[in-house]
């Protein structure tokens, strides 16, 4: 057993053995081949390296005839060696012998150049230093493969796929891809997964642990790289900056996708030569142009086996195949989930960090798909691509040209176990139930409240920032909620070529103009089977038939009530987002319900239009004129 005992200055008996050694730190490699290009440190690896070429065998059998280019072979395996001593430290990787012992810890290492490295972890010494940034390293190894952040060189290419690494241990994990291995299985369970990594990540999911939490808020994560990149989302720090403009980015990963905005056409030129003729890409390689080629002459060279469908790329066939394989190789490293895509894992990661990286240049939201922004900005353009054809009505979202559609066929698959409800999507089933349980997930971190929708919460949230995202395109006015707005337009005239001819009135449609002439009729064709009643529209009727059903059919999704009308849900609604959309012109008072405001315009106007016959005396409210006439009847509703 040897013991090392560990120094900060490494010590040589000779001059030569001192200048041998510096070249570890310098990385001069003097002794160059002359029949390649490669160079050596030491002469003597220089001369070993020549026999390659000359096939030169200098070491002879004694016993026979033979000649060999090495002298001492292992009888393990099939290496040999110049040196006996060379030998003797190669058993070890067979015996497994450790005879240098760390005596700062229990830790053991069949080389002394391994302890040397490892005894760097206790005295902090790094000797390899980066010219072009203030890194340090332990090992050169270290050193060399961080140096390539900085030269971009990734020497390490798969042969599967046109990806190359800047490290062989990436291009190793990276090869399980293709080939499907995942020699690291869980003990506890039947997963098994390709980088031992996600393997100790799947572990805490029987152990429970998240060692790293957020002191700022309450979440806690398996990785202290999610930790970092989460605490961003609090500081707003920024640390990765775009050299060709202003930009600043909280992920490196977001900063990589920013730097293909810009396109240096010289580097372009010089790194991709392969132009394609009929449009306008280039390619480093040309079997990528071949390959892209396909695309224009419509040409699906890779079948899948399973299916008739064709693809033009071989990497859109292994996408594809994942659908009849079901396998799922990119693991999510804080909880169980895992994904056909790496662009999926990406996406999905930012809702355990909450990084919200696409931000709307309109207004202030920043979203953390692009998808999301994407149906966001459709808010400022206007634009509804999704049309329904049974109808002229169009959408923003395709989700809600799916819920309209159900109003045509009136399939309603999704039915709540809880009550006879029926629901056309299963998001509105999934939010229908908080009704019964009465979860209310989406909290409002400016006040208590809580709500059981985002959208109830996103509406919510206007009253604190004091956004109004819905405009008035006739005047100025702005409005929190779309419904708002609509209540708004009826304010101004707009195009009305149907004209009353018994009064002023006039109707942009119609059929508005037949209904409202009834009230210069008399005529009410709608009657009720229940009661003598009869209605001059049929909503009306509608409406009326409630009353005898006692069908409730607008619920609540904030609550449990429910209403007969659209409208008193509507007005309901307004208790749990607090709009106010009726604003008083001469003050700044805003209610929620329109009366509310006509009550409030007496107090400026002075009118009192409620009389009291047995006096003179008139009020500005019902209520006060029936608290007055108390005084004549004598009555005392209040009992002690």
């Amino acid at each position: 057993m040897y013991v090392f005992l560990y120094r900060s200055l490494c010590v040589f008996s000779g001059k030569g053995n001192l200048k041998k050694h510096m070249r570890t730190h310098t990385g001069e490699k003097p002794f160059s081949c002359q029949e390649c290009d490669k160079s050596f440190s030491d002469i003597c690896n220089l001369k070993r390296h020549i026999r390659t070429h000359t096939g030169e065998k200098p070491f002879s059998c004694q016993e026979c005839d033979k000649r060999f280019n090495k002298t001492f072979s292992c009888q393990e395996c099939d290496q040999s060696f110049s040196q006996i001593s060379s030998v003797k430290r190669h058993m070890r990787t067979h015996t497994g012998d450790k005879p240098f012992s760390c005596q700062e810890c229990d830790k053991k290492f069949s080389k002394i150049s391994n302890l040397e490295t490892h005894m760097r972890t206790h005295t902090g010494g790094k000797p390899f230093s980066c010219q072009e940034c203030d890194k340090s390293f332990t090992q050169l190894s270290s050193l060399k493969n961080h140096i390539r952040t900085h030269t971009g060189e990734k020497p390490f290419s798969c042969q599967e796929c046109d990806k190359s690494f800047s490290q062989i241990s990436n291009l190793k994990s990276h090869m399980r891809t293709h080939t499907g291995e995942k020699p690291f299985s869980c003990q506890e369970c039947d997963k098994s997964f390709s980088q031992l990594s996600n393997l100790h990540t799947h572990m805490r999911t029987h152990t429970g642990g998240k060692r790293f939490s957020c002191l700022e808020c309450e979440k806690s994560f398996t990785q202290l790289s999610s930790l970092k990149n989460h605490i961003r989302t609090h500081t707003g720090e920024k640390p990765f900056s775009c050299q060709e403009c202003d930009k600043s980015f909280s992920q490196l990963s977001n900063l990589k996708t920013h730097m293909g905005t810009h396109t240096d056409e010289k580097t372009k030129s010089d790194e991709r030569p392969y132009v394609c003729k009929e449009c306008d890409t280039s390619f480093s390689q040309v079997v990528n142009l071949k390959t892209h080629m396909g695309t224009h002459i419509g040409e699906k060279r890779f079948s899948c086996k399973e299916c008739d469908k064709r693809f033009s790329y071989k990497s859109y066939l292994k996408r594809h195949m994942q659908i009849h394989t079901g396998e799922k190789p990119f693991s999510c490293k804080e909880c169980d989930k895992s994904f056909s895509t790496i662009s999926s894992l990406k996406s999905h990661m930012r809702t355990h960090t909450g990084e919200k990286p696409f931000l709307c240049e309109q207004c202030d939201s920043s979203f953390s798909q692009k998808s999301s922004l994407k149906v966001h900005m459709r808010i400022h353009t206007g634009e509804r691509p999704f049309l329904c054809e049974q109808c002229d009505l169009s959408f923003s979202q395709k989700s809600s040209l799916q819920v309209h559609m159900g109003t045509h066929t009136g399939e309603k698959p999704f039915s709540c176990k809880e009550c006879d409800k029926s629901f056309s999507t299963i998001s509105s089933l999934k939010t229908h139930m908080r009704t019964h349980t009465g979860e209310k997930p989406f909290l409002c971190e400016q006040c208590d409240s809580s709500f059981s929708q985002k959208s109830s919460l996103q509406v919510h949230m206007r009253i604190h920032t004091g956004e109004r995202p819905f405009l008035c395109e006739q005047c100025d006015s702005s409005f929190s909620q779309k419904s708002s707005l609509q209540v708004h337009m009826g304010t101004h005239p707009g195009e009305k070529p149907f004209s009353c001819k018994e009064c002023d009135k006039s109707f942009s449609l119609v059929s508005h103009l037949k209904a409202h002439m009834r009230t210069h009729t008399g005529e009410k064709p709608f009657l009720c089977k229940k009661c003598d009643k009869s209605f001059s529209r049929k909503c009306h009727l509608k409406s009326h038939i409630r009353t005898h059903t006692g069908e409730k059919p607008f619920t609540c999704k904030e609550c449990d009530r429910s209403f007969s009308h659209a409208v008193s849900l509507r007005i309901h609604m307004r208790t749990h987002t607090g709009e106010k959309p009726f604003t008083c012109k001469e003050c700044d008072k805003s209610f929620s319900q329109i009366f509310n405001l006509k009550s409030h315009m007496r107090i400026h106007t002075g009118e009192k239009p409620f009389s009291c016959k047995e006096c003179d005396e008139s009020f500005s409210y019902g209520c006060s004129l029936k608290k007055h006439m108390r005084i004549h009847t004598g009555e005392r509703p209040f009992l002690c």
